[in-house]
């Protein structure tokens, strides 16, 4: 099937090129910046440490006003207004994507402050005018290296990537039907998890727009449902005489907020079933899954079968940022049709510095991806709940109790969001708790028990 998508991705670009509109990325190469060919030296500065550091606890500890305290409690709405007060309340936080603390680590604050001494912020441009830099591209290496790909497109941010990609796959089958509105068997499919991302979901409506794809959503990691309509597909367009060739599945790798994991291995098997291109948006999955912190793909041993990997920097990479590993003709399509990444500032030099160090501490400090791992059995082995990723979702059913339970845990002193419409359905609010390296099994059992003062958790099971 890759075959075929690289035929049609080839084609597409061919198209660009006759109309001269191929996107290129030039970088710019800053002063004393680091050559690619001098990753290992650079590496070798950065100082990494064997276990937990005082600083490291700030990842997860905060304090607030007083004041904003109260407002908080009683769920009164506020502006970010503070009265000043001198008086604080410490909170523990449960609630954070930070999940291994490297948004705090020195060695990559150093980083960040090192480049802004010496270049500032940067060119301040779109990463196809002069916002490029050979910082840009050190990172995309990394980033490709690290997911097993050819090549890596940086991105604004997470959202950007994923809308980017869905309007840049819908534009193939414009492109390849010359610019008319594509006739059914020149449609690509997507077809998308129920519960996806909202950047997935946007990013297929604009696609939408262009009157180039056909939209399929099947239910939540139900394996059999995609199938179905995989057969539905093919009966329908069986019946006339044209038949969609382009298959695309989309799907979050680690469902932000239930936690569940999507079935790889069962998507691999299809995927070699029904021949489609597989994407998946593993935002919560890189850095945490996988023996080298490759993510979900590695987690499953199944990097070839993903052709396209999604993901960002503002979770367990501690900075900013969103990236799409693939190869190198998708990169070009991707820059060349992707609205989001076209018409958007590049990300500033002192973060994408600040983010290939991140990379290069993660793998170095592989405790702290044991620690997380920790704190998920931990939590496990108090509560009895199964979970299988550092996102827990404690659904309680109403809008109160969940503003209620939230609120008695600020009074304990910890941190938990309270879910509610419309970011989920009626009736199935819930809290969501979110476990970092940076966490001590002290902490959870604390947790465990204010929790076990608020909800039941044999109602959970």
């Amino acid at each position: 099937m890759m075959r075929s998508w690289d035929h049609w991705v080839e084609e597409a670009l061919q198209k660009l090129q006759h109309l001269q509109l191929v996107g290129s990325l030039r970088p710019i190469h800053l002063h004393s910046a680091p050559a690619l060919e001098a990753q290992k030296p650079i590496e070798d500065e950065f100082n990494v440490f064997d276990e937990l550091q005082p600083w490291d606890r700030s990842a997860v500890q905060v304090q607030i006003t007083e004041a904003t305290f109260q407002k908080w409690v009683h769920d009164i709405p506020s502006s970010g207004d503070d009265d000043g007060t001198q008086s604080f309340k410490k909170l523990l936080l449960f609630s954070t994507n930070d999940y291994l603390g490297l948004g705090s680590h020195p060695t990559i604050g150093k980083a960040a402050a090192k480049v802004a001494l010496e270049h500032g912020m940067g060119p301040r441009s779109s990463a196809l005018i002069c916002g490029y830099t050979d910082y840009h591209r050190l990172l995309e290496s990394c980033l490709a290296d690290l997911k097993e790909k050819e090549d890596c497109l940086l991105c604004p941010t997470g959202f950007a990537a994923n809308t980017s990609l869905m309007v840049a796959l819908g534009s193939v089958g414009t492109l390849l039907a010359a610019g008319k509105t594509p006739s059914p068997d020149e449609k690509i499919a997507i077809f998308s998890d129920a519960l996806n991302h909202a950047s997935i979901i946007d990013g297929i409506r604009i696609a939408d727009k262009q009157k180039s794809v056909q939209i399929f959503v099947y239910r939540h990691c139900d394996m059999n449902h995609l199938d179905a309509l995989f057969l539905a597909l093919h009966l329908c367009f069986d019946r006339s005489s044209c038949k969609i060739m382009k298959k695309v599945v989309v799907t979050d790798s680690v469902f932000s907020m239930d936690g569940d994991v999507a079935p790889m291995v069962e998507l691999v098997k299809l995927r070699k079933e029904h021949d489609f291109l597989l994407v998946i948006d593993d935002a919560h999955g890189t850095l945490i899954f996988g023996k080298n912190g490759g993510g979900v793909a590695e987690e499953f041993n199944c990097e070839r079968d993903v052709d396209i990997c999604v993901g960002t920097l503002s979770k367990a990479v501690g900075c900013q940022g969103g990236f799409i590993a693939c190869s190198k003709k998708w990169k070009q399509l991707i820059q060349s049709r992707g609205r989001s990444f076209i018409f958007s500032t590049a990300t500033p030099v002192p973060i994408a510095a600040a983010a290939h160090a991140a990379l290069i501490v993660a793998r170095k400090e592989t405790w702290r991806r044991r620690a997380i791992w920790n704190r998920v059995e931990d939590f496990r082995a108090l509560t009895g709940i199964p979970i299988k990723s550092p996102i827990i979702s404690l659904v309680v059913g109403s809008e109160e109790k969940a503003l209620q339970a939230s609120q008695s845990l600020l009074k304990y002193g910890f941190h938990v969001t309270a879910i509610r419409p419309p970011t989920v359905p009626l009736n199935s609010c819930r809290l969501r708790v979110t476990l970092s390296a940076m966490h001590t099994r002290h902490d959870i059992e604390k947790l465990v028990d204010a929790l076990s003062r608020c909800i039941n958790f044999q109602e959970l099971m």
